[in-house]
């Protein structure tokens, strides 16, 4: 085949590909070679019957702690683990935190372009395959680390990312929490030929028949429900963004939560997150959209606490989205090293409220050097008392908060209750002029049989392409009107 034809292919489908039309025109290929280790990354071997022809690698830090929590890194197709290890930004976390990482690989043995098999029955099902060979490393790297069982979580990129939503539908036993990185959703396709239109755009299906398609992967499983962060680019055309609204339209039914955002917040790298909370206002859906980003899992280079990764292929620079995954499963609340946590400081509540600040108070921890305070997930204070007043906040606007004591070397305790805090007013209303494509992919509408929806009004915007346009006015929160004819603040 010739090259030039070759890169026509790779542009089209890499990284998730039509291994239809791979394996029809390159045949079988031999085993690509194992990742060599980099660093702390070392492969394992012996770690189970393997019915999916897996390889293991892991990374952890020194001193690991019992009962620390343990997280699966699974790569996007052309890439193996050691890119992922090398690019990602999990090894930072893990020695920060404190807790173990497992990097699976496949090969071109498995498929042409060493692509996970989300698309196949075989593979991507309880008790099958690939997904069987996943599970048999977490059990591996649990005895082996002694690894806390309630704390397993998963993350994947594009291929990888499909897995991921596989495994948290086939093994919600087993994890707690999962990220959906430019990936489809559960068993959005079953066989090779149906892979492309999920990445191009997944079936126009309801929330509640998403969300069957989980409930189908374990029969008879009434939870607990993993916690699922979906991150994807706006500008994605090889994993679409109408995927990253089927996820979410799929979790939150799963979750029995709806679809209108509880919050929503701008986040670092043009970032929009949209946070769904459960029955107990916590959150269980996030979503992240990634304005401009193409194919890839964001990352941003640099020592920041907030920041992480590499740039290289389909490792994009925007948000370190390792980061932010890590602080929505709590793996920041975890203690490296094992020392005894300070309790969660008891009592939070709000003190007072007005148009742009909020005013907390809560009982003093014996012991404690300093309380971090976190609004929505992300720290916005350190003091030494125990109150803090929250400034230069959005009137009518709900915020979620969390206080965790620090001892004086620094540790954290454990977090408190979440507590919700709405300001006083009138929140102002914001005004968003997109493609109807563009509007779906930012969780400002939905689509249902070709035609796209405003969010909250269900106002018919037209048909789902890039070639209408509308203006949408937000107020309140979540909630959006066509206003194409003027859109005032």
């Amino acid at each position: 085949m010739r090259p030039s034809i070759l890169r026509r292919l790779f542009r089209r489908v890499a990284p998730t590909a039509a291994l239809a039309l791979v394996t029809a025109m390159l045949g079988a290929t031999g085993a690509a070679p194992p990742a060599a280790a980099a660093g702390g990354l070392q492969q394992v071997t012996g770690f189970g019957s393997n019915p999916g022809n897996l390889q293991m690698y892991e990374y952890a830090p020194a001193s690991l702690p019992a009962n620390a929590p343990l997280v699966v890194a699974l790569h996007g197709c052309t890439q193996t683990a050691n890119a992922y290890y090398t690019n990602s930004g999990w090894p930072k976390y893990a020695d920060l935190w404190g807790f173990a990482v497992v990097f699976p690989q496949t090969t071109a043995a498995n498929n042409a372009l060493s692509c996970f098999g989300w698309f196949d029955p075989a593979e991507d099902g309880r008790g099958r395959g690939e997904a069987a060979s996943i599970v048999q490393m977490v059990e591996y790297a649990k005895q082996q680390y002694g690894s806390d069982g309630r704390r397993v979580y998963v993350t994947g990129l594009s291929a990888g990312g499909g897995m991921t939503a596989d495994l948290l539908a086939a093994y919600p036993d087993v994890f707690a929490g999962g990220s959906v990185a430019s990936g489809l959703p559960a068993q959005c396709a079953t066989s090779q030929a149906g892979a492309s239109g999920c990445q191009t755009g997944p079936q126009k299906l309801t929330p509640a028949q998403w969300g069957d398609k989980v409930r189908g992967a374990h029969p008879g499983y009434a939870g607990p429900w993993p916690r699922v962060a979906i991150w994807q680019g706006s500008a994605d055309y090889t994993v679409h963004p109408a995927n990253a609204t089927a996820l979410r339209d799929q979790w939150t039914d799963v979750w029995g939560i709806g679809q209108t955002p509880s919050a929503t917040d701008s986040l670092p790298g043009g970032t929009t997150r949209s946070v769904y909370d459960d029955a107990s206002g916590n959150p269980a859906v996030v979503t992240y959209s990634v304005s401009g980003m193409g194919h890839g899992l964001a990352v941003s280079p640099g020592s920041g606490a907030e920041q992480c990764g590499t740039t290289a292929a389909y490792f994009l620079n925007a948000i370190c989205s390792t980061y932010h995954t890590g602080v929505f499963w709590g793996l920041d609340r975890d203690v490296p090293g094992g020392g005894e946590q300070l309790p969660a400081p008891s009592g939070l509540r709000v003190t007072g409220v007005t148009a742009d600040s909020v005013s907390l108070a809560w009982d003093a921890v014996a012991g404690a050097d300093s309380y971090a305070v976190r609004r929505d997930g992300a720290e916005v204070a350190t003091t030494a008392s125990a109150s803090y007043t929250d400034p230069g906040l959005t009137a009518g606007t709900a915020y979620r908060y969390t206080v965790t004591a620090v001892d004086g070397s620094g540790t954290p305790g454990t977090a408190s209750p979440q507590v919700t805090a709405t300001t006083t007013g009138a929140a102002p209303a914001r005004c968003f002029t997109a493609t109807n494509y563009a509007q779906v992919a930012a969780g400002r509408a939905h689509t249902t049989g070709g035609l796209v929806y405003a969010g909250g009004s269900d106002q018919d915007m037209g048909l789902y392409n890039v070639f209408v346009t509308h203006t949408l006015r937000e107020s309140p929160a979540g909630y959006f009107v066509i206003a194409d004819t003027g859109c005032t603040a």
